[in-house]
């Protein structure tokens, strides 16, 4: 393997104790269902934007070309065609499929997947989510396969890429599953709309809690650091309020602020200056729409929006993968005809 992603997915964890990501659901609102992204890293991450048609072979057992996954790894062939945004080239952090189903990747360092049970199937962590993608529909159906395989942890350098991830449909409803003392919990409902990092969640939402939003104001004390619990409680307080849309523009106009809000800006430190890698700035955000199969990308150091829509890649036309780095000036609106043919390592 040309550049072992634990090293790059363990930096964070090497160095301080969270990195930022943020996840935003809005599943009210009369348009369409809308999640939003952030993706928050010490370097680039070499974000590539893939379409991932049907009929795709995967292996479980892979983290790019290593084998991580030794006793009854999982393998499959996609019934379904993503978008979805990789990450090193070796896996999908984010992205949605053709039936309007979401998914994200994010840090959690409290992640214990446990030991391996060769009785379960098992799948590379960087492939769990991609896995659900490519074979299910709705959050219920991926809920209900993933129970059946045990996501297994990749390690270099004696340290774990630790993950948790969420998922929503275009019904709005959501699901966070996080593994945590090598047990899964999950928390499935139409309510639970934000994600960030550590704490686990039901810590996240005891602190939530806590909080007095009932006289919102500019003069309402809303936490504006970047860690993630200031930004799971400031993604909460913004989501609150998202006025009613006049049209599909403006809800996309108004997700995209409220994940700006929660981004981290250049060179705002997490840990004290010197030490290690102090500062995590936002890299990517996307939104998925997923009631009309829009994708949604923004790349922090150009100043353009673009997406990607499924209309463009008629899964039972398109047989093959194709992709797109994002970076250039040009790509701004829709970019769906700069896709080129490629063949992915997952």
């Amino acid at each position: 393997m040309k550049r072992p992603l634990l090293l790059i997915l363990i930096v964070g964890s090497v160095f301080s104790t969270s990195f930022a990501c943020t996840r935003i659901l809005w599943n009210n609102n009369q348009f369409g269902v809308l999640a939003a992204r952030s993706m928050d890293w010490p370097e680039s991450t070499e974000p590539v934007l893939w379409f991932l048609p049907r009929s795709m072979k995967r292996d479980g057992s892979k983290c790019g070309a290593e084998i991580v996954v030794k006793e009854n790894p999982l393998r499959w062939t996609s019934k379904y065609a993503s978008l979805v945004t990789s990450i090193y080239g070796v896996g999908s952090v984010d992205g949605m499929n053709e039936k309007g189903l979401g998914g994200h990747l994010l840090y959690l360092a409290k992640t214990e997947f446990g030991p391996r049970d060769p009785k379960k199937k098992g799948v590379s962590a960087i492939l769990w989510l991609q896995y659900a993608l490519d074979q299910a529909s709705t959050v219920k159906e991926a809920l209900d396969l993933l129970h059946q395989v045990q996501p297994v942890m990749i390690q270099a350098h004696g340290q774990d890429a630790t993950v948790h991830l969420s998922l929503e449909d275009r019904s709005g409803d959501s699901a966070i599953i996080e593994y945590l003392g090598g047990k899964p919990k999950i928390y499935h409902g139409r309510q639970y709309t934000i994600m960030t990092n550590d704490p686990p969640y039901h810590d996240q939402l005891d602190l939530l809690s806590k909080m007095d939003f009932s006289q919102p104001g500019q003069d309402t004390p809303v936490p504006g650091n970047i860690s993630p619990k200031d930004r799971f409680q400031r993604a909460t307080y913004f989501s609150r309020f998202f006025p009613k849309p006049e049209n599909m523009q403006q809800a996309f106009a108004t997700i995209l602020a409220a994940i700006r809000g929660v981004s981290v800006p250049f060179g705002t430190p997490y840990n004290k200056l010197g030490d290690g890698f102090p500062v995590y700035n936002t890299e990517y955000r996307t939104i998925c729409d997923l009631s009309h199969g829009i994708y949604g990308f923004e790349l922090t150091t150009t100043p353009n929006f673009f997406w990607v829509e499924f209309g463009d890649f008629p899964p039972d036309k398109i047989r093959s993968p194709m992709s797109l780095t994002p970076g250039s000036l040009d790509l701004a609106g829709d970019v769906s005809n700069q896709f080129q043919p490629a063949q992915p390592l997952f």
